[in-house]
């Protein structure tokens, strides 16, 4: 069986790395052991970014239509019990909200697509549905990796179908999107860095129907997502897609406590059923490297947060965009050397920054949890001074938690050899964010004159945006990007909104919509750009 790509692990990471490559032809083969996805939750949130990301590969109307409801707000909460009325209530807008939010302001702080709360239960069928569609991607479940072999011409693979039988596959490239403990990183010896097992909970998934519309709290009954409960066991509820299903976090040591712990919480005379109860431990980790020659590493495989902030599978999701296009323009015949290597230089910094970002977010949660116990349970005066005592500091240190704007959509690349890298740039911020055009970031939304968004008409491949809405000077750019065999396309546009935003009138940009260059007059070595931008040549080797 001979592929260009074999990808191990079907979890979202490498689902999305299966449609992206089989969306632009090339052809790739996925394994997974598992027989088919599992009914577990895990992930619960595909971010801004994400969002935007699907939906340049037209998965985001499918993944909205799967997922929660776009007019239930996603509010969180502080409680003591869900019967009582809360401690802390910090509102965030539905979907339907945030699009309308989005609408009125047109200065690129707010993205194209809002968050979606999908359950990982019900994204994963959905993307496998999607990948199986494809006649260049190949899913097979129930097939195990053992051990692989690569040289200067590709990789070979063995592997184990649940039947016994093995199986030798040989691809040009591999990529291991294998989680946390990834048998193709440990082949690979390579080394996470870190804090690992910080602490460890039970996670559990309940089923309860009448649960979400008998909370007595928020915008309406049940109007929220996640429930922080002020004991001394981190004890977190979180509602699931469905509305029908929450998953429960603890620190407790069985099934049977976290019975009692969901009984405790929801203090509701409600029927429920526990489907399934697993241990998980908390890491803040980033791999060494995240390649070794013919072979790749994303997602959970290469970097490890604590989900605090939902920077996990979104992080991966970036991993996956950012190296599906470099692989596929390697295998096209049209990528330089410096294509690939950049994968690793762009995607880890974001991986070490957004496990930064996990610290950071989770440090917010710990400060106001070490002043929790038994008391605020308590209905005495000193229950009633030490849940006051809480509010003041819990107030303003869990909005560190779900603030992570500037991490979702401010991220830069910087340092990569395929990107015209200007000296300075701004801050890089976790909780805010300001959009920019400086190289290396992505190109903030903005809508043209007639409403539409400048991201969906901007073709799949290099573009250079001219926001003087004239096209001079660019021929020798498309010129230089024809030689080489690059996609090309020229866009000219004639919106005061995006020149006023990106106070350039030329911006490259790649199509994963991040920019290479920007200038006011066309560069003065188009040749060199187009080398740089495809990885052929460094800025330093003109």
């Amino acid at each position: 069986m001979d592929t260009k790509v074999l990808i191990v692990g079907a979890g979202p990471v490498g689902l999305t790395l299966a449609i992206d490559l089989g969306q632009r032809g090339i052809d790739c083969v996925l394994i997974e052991q598992k027989e088919a996805p599992e009914f577990q939750p895990k992930m619960e949130r595909c971010n801004a970014r994400t969002m935007e990301i699907y939906r340049r590969m037209g998965l985001a109307d499918k993944i909205r239509a799967a997922g929660l409801s776009s007019d239930i707000p996603m509010d969180v909460f502080i409680v003591t019990t869900l019967d009582k009325p809360p401690l802390i209530h910090h509102p965030y807008p539905s979907v339907d909200a945030a699009r309308q939010q989005a609408l009125e302001v047109n200065d690129g702080t707010l993205p194209l697509e809002p968050y979606q709360l999908i359950s990982q239960y019900t994204l994963e069928p959905l993307l496998k549905e999607e990948a199986e569609k494809l006649d260049s991607v190949q899913v097979t479940y129930g097939c195990k990796f053992i051990e692989f072999e690569q040289n200067g011409d590709g990789v070979t693979t063995q592997v184990e179908y649940s039947d016994g039988r093995r199986e030798q596959i040989t691809a040009t490239y591999m990529v291991g999107c294998d989680g946390g403990t990834s048998n193709v990183r440990k082949q690979l010896d390579i080394k996470l860095r870190g804090e690992g097992n910080i602490s460890q909970l039970q996670q559990a998934l309940f089923r309860c129907d009448d649960l979400y519309d008998k909370i007595p709290m928020g915008d309406g009954p049940g109007k929220g997502r996640h429930y922080h409960v002020a004991d001394e066991r981190a004890t977190f509820l979180i509602m699931q897609d469905s509305t029908k299903h929450f998953t429960l976090h603890s620190k407790v040591e069985n099934e049977e406590e976290m019975k009692a712990m969901f009984e405790r919480t929801i203090a509701l005379p409600l029927d429920y059923e526990l489907i399934n109860c697993n241990p998980w431990r908390q890491n803040l980790l980033v791999a060494d490297r995240y390649r070794r020659e013919r072979v790749f590493l994303a997602g959970d495989a290469v970097h490890l947060v604590i989900p605090t902030g939902g920077l996990g599978m979104n992080t991966g999701v970036g991993d996956a965009i950012d190296l599906s296009w470099k692989l596929a323009a390697t295998l096209e015949g049209w990528g330089g050397e410096n294509l690939l290597n950049s994968y690793e230089v762009e995607r880890r910094q974001i991986g070490d920054r957004n496990v930064g970002a996990s610290r950071f977010a989770s440090s917010g949660r710990r400060i106001w949890r070490s002043m929790c116990g038994p008391i605020m349970f308590e209905e005495t005066p000193e229950g009633e001074k030490s849940r006051a005592d809480l509010i003041k500091v819990a107030e303003p240190e869990h909005k560190k938690t779900n603030d992570m704007i500037g991490a979702e959509l401010g991220y830069r690349y910087v340092g990569s050899p395929i990107i015209w890298e200007e000296p300075g740039g701004p801050e890089h911020l976790f909780r805010t964010y300001e959009p920019t055009s400086w190289a290396g970031a992505r190109l903030p939304h903005v809508r043209l004159d007639d409403g539409t968004a400048l991201q969906d008409i901007l073709p799949n491949s290099y573009v250079l945006l001219c926001l003087s809405n004239s096209t001079d000077g660019s021929e020798s750019l498309a010129q230089a990007f024809a030689d080489i065999g690059a996609p090309f396309n020229t866009l000219a546009v004639d919106c005061p909104a995006a020149r006023a935003l990106y106070q350039r009138d030329f911006i490259l940009i790649r199509t994963d919509l991040h920019i290479v260059w920007r200038g006011n007059e066309p560069h003065e070595d188009p040749k060199h750009l187009a080398h740089v931008a495809t990885g052929y040549r460094t800025i330093e080797e003109g």
